[in-house]
């Protein structure tokens, strides 16, 4: 039954793409088949993944084309079919949602070939989490590379646009040779592309090739991932690419990188290096931190989610690294807890950040702008995407009862626990670590209140503004499924933890939802029989009853009689949008606090018409360094077109000099062979 499903959601995928591209001169039924192929697929996928879970034993499913050396196969274990089902619900939603924002785009926009494009994207990623061998996931990763390159760049006709989706395929395939490099180390020492030849392999590698292959893994799948620095491509490709598609590439293709560290991690190798687990554990500190550091001072709605995906991407690292650690040390209900928190925070992320992306499409369709500092008074005019975008800013902000907060504070449980696990001055790294994760989620938070209350509160800044209306249907209701899924992933938090016992008994050899659930809720620290609980459905119930608290006095002085009048203003004779707090005040104390990073660049330019002690206008600019864009990626450019200028001069446009060079090259690997 199992495979059934996951071929079946596989046609439904394929035929939804050939369907759409075939319809690209009817818009209206391109969009349709579209959306319901990608609809009806992700469903398919998720019942077979979910199963698969469940069953308890992997489902290996053979495709009927291949050779004895390149086999085309997948395999559905707990890991797999884990990230299958995020997948799937993020796909489903998103699907929902695109009914109606693709509406917008009819008659505009080639339909045919973005359905075509983005049905690909939805196969090939379920194929890149359940590929079998090194073969097959490479050419799965090559087509989600080219789908997600196409789809970035749907709106070509902008430079900024081109330039992204050419800086992302540039990426893309400097990881892809990472990995093809370390995949072609496996291979040689287990003379299979079998993933299943590679199950511990690694650790039985000499030290220094196993250190060579764990990097190679680690920055070329780092770089789909977002770390830093890696990075550059992601805060440049995703404002750019249409909202559904920025939704899926945050919440889902770039968890393919998250994928496949934690099948080498966790399968290739066993007990690894204490100094692995501390190189991916500071690297996700640093991610963490820098990414929410640059989204504070972000007025492009779109680019500061995009930051925000770094960030949170280095949460799940800071959980693979303690994993990682706990795993050399030998404390495995530890690694168990680490690895939990990490992949929780995994589908968390994917669900939250799906939402405030989907949110962020609704808004930007409404006012035809990114920029926040254009908006305004939202809140009154799109009531439904507030709420959900509020949720989703909640959630984010690690705040209860939601998700974030429950994988957040997971990680914070396993960071501190490590302190008082081990001797060596190694265990420093965990409550830095967690001091800087308890950071991060301070500066997350404060990062929402902006990128809520600009856009949604106080008055319209703009025509636009002024003027938006509420999503479609389908778009409301894609953006509440995933608001549910945030609440209900909070409130069921201590149900939905045992789901991982098949994933860390594959990875780790033990099951840690019966240390980590309890009568009441989950531990407050894990594995000892006499430590408290803590319930999300208990903070719920007082959430809802100081709410209940506030707003039973409000509705009965709402109930009486009253009379409506001008809001107070500070004896003023009007509040205007020129009066309101903006982006960039409100982010001025910290852009002041860590300077040294960001090297602010001020300008303010006074316009005079009679008296210069009385200017009519002032314009006031300011922009920070993008430091690794300036100081490594920069010159690091320079370097290679320099080079690149010199070699010019190989290109003779001579066919003489041409056949020199094959002569030349072929008397050299004669000499090498008779050498060798």
């Amino acid at each position: 039954m199992i495979a059934e499903l996951f071929l079946s959601g596989i046609v439904v995928w394929l035929a939804g793409a050939m369907a759409s591209l075939a319809l690209w001169r009817q818009p209206a039924a391109a969009r349709r088949v579209t959306c319901g192929a990608a609809l009806a697929g992700s469903l398919l996928d998720l019942a077979a993944s979910a199963a698969a879970i469940f069953s308890g034993s992997p489902a290996v499913i053979g495709l009927p084309f291949g050779n004895p050396v390149f086999t085309w196969a997948v395999r559905l274990d707990p890991l797999s079919a884990y990230f299958n089902v995020t997948l799937a619900v993020l796909a489903a939603a998103v699907s929902l949602y695109s009914f109606g924002y693709l509406r917008e785009m009819e008659g505009r926009r080639n339909l045919g070939a973005f359905g075509f494009f983005f049905n690909l994207l939805l196969l090939s990623l379920a194929l890149v989490f359940t590929a079998s061998n090194a073969f097959f996931f490479l050419v799965a990763w090559e087509v989600m590379a080219l789908s997600s390159f196409f789809l970035i760049s749907f709106e070509h006709e902008k430079e900024k646009t081109r330039n992204a989706g050419v800086l992302f395929l540039i990426m893309s395939h400097a990881g892809s040779g990472l990995m093809l490099i370390a995949f072609l180390v496996l291979a040689s020492a287990s003379g299979s592309l079998d993933f299943s030849s590679f199950h511990l392999l690694a650790s039985r590698m000499p030290a220094l090739q196993q250190g060579v292959v764990f990097l190679l893994f680690l920055f070329g799948f780092g770089v789909k991932a977002g770390l830093v620095p890696l990075h550059i491509w992601l805060p440049e490709a995703h404002p750019v690419a249409p909202s559904n598609v920025s939704a899926l590439m945050s919440g889902i293709v770039i968890k393919t990188g998250i994928y496949g560290m934690a099948r080498v991690f966790f399968d290739f190798y066993g007990a690894p290096p204490v100094w692995m687990g501390t190189v991916v554990l500071a690297i996700g500190v640093a991610s963490a931190l820098l990414g929410v550091l640059y989204a504070l001072m972000e007025h492009d709605l779109k680019r500061l989610l995009a930051w925000h995906s770094i960030e949170n991407i280095g949460i799940i690292l800071m959980g693979f690294g303690a994993a990682l650690m706990f795993r050399a040390l030998g404390h495995g209900n530890l690694a168990a807890l680490a690895l939990i928190a990490a992949l929780y925070h995994t589908f968390n992320h994917a669900m939250f950040k799906g939402l405030l992306f989907l949110g962020a499409g609704s808004v930007v369709q409404a006012t035809h702008t990114r920029n926040m500092e254009k908006m305004g008074g939202l809140i009154r005019r799109m009531p439904v995407t507030a709420l959900c975008f509020l949720v989703g800013a909640v959630a984010i902000s690690g705040l209860p009862p939601l998700n974030g907060f429950v994988s957040e504070w997971l990680t914070y449980q396993a960071l501190l626990a490590g302190f008082g696990t081990t001797q060596s001055l190694t265990r420093l790294m965990f409550p830095i670590a967690g001091s800087l994760l308890a950071l991060t989620a301070a500066l997350a938070a404060a990062c929402f209140v902006k990128a809520f209350a600009i856009p949604f509160l106080a008055l319209p800044r703009s025509a636009e503004a002024a003027e938006a209306r509420e999503a479609s249907f389908p778009m409301r209701a894609g953006m509440a499924v995933l608001a549910v899924g945030c609440v209900a992933l909070g409130l069921g938090a201590t149900w939905f933890v045992r789901v991982f016992d098949p994933i860390t008994q594959q990875a780790l050899g033990v099951r840690a939802s019966s240390a980590l659930v309890m009568a009441r809720g989950l531990a407050l620290s894990p594995g000892t029989a006499h430590g408290g609980t803590i319930s999300t459905a208990g903070i719920a119930l007082i959430f809802l009853l100081a709410g209940a608290a506030f707003a039973v006095p409000l509705a009965m002085r709402w109930s009486r009689r009253s009379v409506k009048g001008p809001v107070w203003d500070c004896g003023l004779p009007g509040l205007t949008a020129d009066n309101e707090y903006t982006a960039t005040a409100f982010s001025k104390p910290l852009r002041m606090i860590f300077s040294a990073l960001y090297r602010p660049r001020r300008e303010i330019q006074a316009e005079f018409e009679v008296s210069p002690h009385y200017p009519s206008a002032i314009r006031f600019e300011s922009e920070i360094e993008l430091t690794f864009e300036k100081r490594l990626y920069g010159p690091l450019r320079e370097r290679i077109m320099a080079m690149a200028n010199r070699m010019k001069g190989i290109q003779a446009g001579s066919i003489n000099v041409y056949l020199a060079y094959i002569f030349i090259t072929l008397i050299l690997l004669l000499l090498f062979g008779v050498r060798g």
